[in-house]
């Protein structure tokens, strides 16, 4: 244990570079914080569960951006977990494709731990775990250039531009500590440690020299469960995160109700993001700079049946400044693989 937590620390301070990889939404309020932190891999104590996503940008668009993610983690042993993320993220002419393996070591203080036979904790469960997770990936990332007419009459040569299809591949690292109990749980991880940006964009792709640009980001996790005598629950949470190449930082502050039935339970709740740095515009009408920081709001649904899982949200963007009339629409699908109950080793 005191070789991995030196690792761990040694991989925060590491100045690595690399690439974003899966772009953070909301759809880890879909029972899914394992897609941000890996550290949550095999965190629930009944077996593993099964999450696929899809996400669509701006209907009225074309090429709008658009996000797959399918991710599976399983309890694996007492002290073990496991899991798989694969995710294919295109933007207009831009895409990128990758998949992780994650591997997560679990500790258990609870003297006596009693496996819950769902997928998600109760008041009367005895749930006590320190996490540790570390994510390994490879990605491709692609530039259509296909369709860029050079003979256009309003086509201005560009040395960069080649018409035709680039792709570039790299490996990527994520690693992350949780804690969870029953009631509340906490998580803090870093992402992308590992390798140099690319130069499918060219040489002055970024402001910064090439030899210390980095794409980490710290991303970090809050949130508590009040229990009542009643059917009902209630999880308020918040999810920081900051990214040290851009200095962009922005925080999503979450509100979701629990309706406990037979077979399963219904929830509902509302997230809100909000970015702390701003984008500078001029307003036509006035003519005066203004700045404009992304602010969105996502209502969410969702019903875990038996074993099976489903959610929808919706992102709404504030501002003077949206490009398309529509929102952000997602949809997540999950199964959840229950196992018999095991002899815990909790150290």
């Amino acid at each position: 244990m005191r070789i991995f937590l030196l690792i761990f620390f040694f991989l925060i301070t590491f100045k690595g570079k690399s690439q974003e990889g899966i772009p953070i939404y909301f759809d880890y309020l879909t029972e899914n914080y394992y897609l941000v932190h890996p550290s949550m891999a095999g965190v629930n104590l009944v077996g593993g569960k099964i999450r696929t996503t899809v996400r669509k940008q701006w209907f009225d668009q074309v090429e709008a951006p658009n996000l797959q993610t399918l991710t599976a983690d399983l309890r694996v042993s007492e002290r073990s977990g496991v899991g798989i993320t694969v995710f294919n993220d295109q933007n207009g002419y831009h895409s990128q494709k990758g998949a992780y393996l994650t591997y997560a070591h679990h500790i258990n203080f609870a003297d006596d731990l009693v496996l819950s036979k769902r997928p998600y904790p109760s008041k009367d469960d005895e749930i006590d775990q320190l996490s540790f997770g570390i994510s390994i990936g490879g990605i491709q990332n692609s530039l259509d250039q296909t369709t860029f007419d050079p003979l256009d009459q309003n086509f201005v040569p560009d040395p960069l531009i080649s018409g035709l299809m680039e792709n570039t591949g790299y490996f990527n690292m994520d690693v992350g500590i949780s804690y969870v109990s029953n009631k509340y749980y906490a998580h803090l991880t870093v992402k992308n440690l590992l390798f140099s940006p690319h130069n499918m964009y060219g040489d002055f792709e970024y402001s910064y020299p090439r030899d210390r640009t980095s794409f980490k980001r710290l991303v970090a996790s809050l949130g508590y469960v009040f229990y009542t005598e009643t059917p009902w629950s209630f999880e308020p949470s918040v999810l920081f995160q900051v990214s040290e190449l851009t200095k962009e930082k922005s925080i999503d502050t979450n509100f979701k109700a629990y309706y406990k039935l037979r077979s399963g339970r219904l929830w509902a709740g509302l997230a809100f993001r909000n970015s702390l740095e701003g984008a500078e515009f001029v307003d036509v009408s006035t003519g005066q700079i203004k700045e404009q920081t992304l602010q969105l709001i996502t209502p969410l649904f969702g019903i875990d049946y038996k074993d099976f899982v489903f959610s929808y949200n919706y992102s709404y963007q504030f501002g003077d400044i949206n490009f398309g009339s529509g929102g952000f629409h997602q949809i997540t699908l999950g199964f959840n693989i229950l196992r018999g109950s095991i002899d815990c080793d909790c150290f």
